[in-house]
């Protein structure tokens, strides 16, 4: 059977809100002292949904995913009702990939059986970390015990799980951080997502990493722990696809995929991105952050979009070039010629591979190296030049 490399369309759908902030965390998170109004949130979905779909046109979905923020700080009836709304602008094919993500500590099995029953047959837990020591540093409210006990419910309810964790933390040597991969890989069902702990504008550990409060591993230790990862996660079978997902074969998120391979994907809720090709051009949606003024707008003319662009051909050839990239199977080079209007530069190609940091796959495809993989950034800029 031939490898499926079809960019898909997807669905994005963002809950905003969390029980508590994480202190590295800058997506469009919101914490609320009072009950949420998930009726009103639900209907808001419904409304920029369908103006969504006027949008687009009609398009068959190949992925769903309900991201946050904490969305299983959701009623299963607000989860069925969205994805009711989704299936009602556009075709939703049976068995395609729904994804939720959980917080271990919002986790209880009615709840998970409820979404399962409402059509979310993938989720992604939030765990980050299997020491409770370095749970509490990174802020979150549960611990190894609740964390495994989710990873259990979810095994048990759920057809895929994938989970987080986030390494490269204070002190953490390669000893350490191999046992816990370890730890991880033999509670993983097909996917596992590890992220290199980075310190982000804006978050409480930006002012505490300037003051000195902790001191992160140094960039060698770090790449140290990176390579450590890719052959620790091989071995055992779940081999990197992109640079921070690892994953059965067969078993990778559709959804994210979608992102990677430059697919077309709409975003509704507070914050949300989307891009979808409109008169045929590739168009850029971003909606207001804050939820309940997203929902103002929403209920006053239809949408919460606030902001947005249609990107230029060199634009979107920069895109497919950042997020294809990452993946170990690389970029289709004719599809980045038709974007761009013109090939790679051979000179420039040439010394990357001299460098070891890009390689060819046959004569129609391009991949960053392990090596490649470290520097990424560099290596589009000068692909992009």
């Amino acid at each position: 059977m031939p490898l499926d490399r079809s960019p898909g369309f997807g669905v994005y759908i963002h809950w905003p809100f969390c029980a508590a902030k994480c202190p590295y965390c800058d997506f469009n998170s919101h914490v609320r002292h009072q009950p949420v109004d998930q009726e009103r949130f639900a209907r808001a979905f419904e409304t920029e949904l369908a103006t969504m779909r006027a949008r687009t046109g009609p398009r068959e979905v190949t992925s769903i995913f309900l991201g946050g923020g904490t969305p299983s700080l959701m009623k299963p009836e607000t989860v069925a009702a969205v994805l009711e709304a989704v299936a009602k602008n556009w075709t939703v094919p049976a068995g395609i990939e729904v994804t939720l993500e959980a917080n271990p500590s919002s986790v209880e099995a009615e709840r998970f059986r409820g979404y399962r029953t409402a059509g979310v047959n993938r989720v992604s837990l939030g765990v980050q970390a299997l020491n409770d020591k370095d749970l509490r540093f990174l802020g979150r409210l549960h611990n190894v015990e609740e964390a495994l006990h989710a990873i259990g419910l979810a095994r048990e309810i759920f057809p895929r799980l994938s989970f987080d964790l986030i390494y490269a933390r204070p002190g953490q040597t390669p000893e350490h951080w191999q046992g816990e991969l370890e730890q991880a890989i033999g509670h993983a069902a097909d996917h596992l997502s590890l992220y290199q702990l980075t310190i982000e504008e804006g978050t409480p550990f930006h002012a505490l990493h300037a003051a000195r409060k902790f001191v992160l591993p140094d960039n060698d230790h770090a790449a140290d722990l990176y390579a450590l990862t890719q052959e620790v996660t091989a071995a055992h079978g779940l081999p990197a696809y992109e640079i921070s997902n690892h994953a059965r074969p067969g078993a990778e998120s559709r959804h994210n995929l979608t992102y990677w391979r430059y697919g077309e994907y709409v975003g509704v809720g507070p914050g949300a991105h989307g891009r979808f090709v409109e008169n045929g051009r590739r168009t850029v949606t971003v909606a207001e952050k804050m939820p309940e003024t997203w929902a103002n707008l929403v209920e006053a003319r239809g949408h919460g979009v606030t902001g947005g662009e249609v990107l230029t051909r060199s634009e979107e050839a920069d895109e497919f070039l950042l997020m294809g990239l990452r993946l170990a199977e690389g970029i289709d080079l004719a599809r980045y010629e038709m974007l761009a209007g013109r090939g790679l530069s051979t000179a420039r190609l040439s010394v990357l591979q001299e460098e070891g940091l890009v390689a060819p796959v046959g004569n129609a495809r391009l991949r960053a190296t392990t090596a490649g993989m470290i520097v990424l950034d560099a290596v589009v800029a000068d692909l992009a030049r």
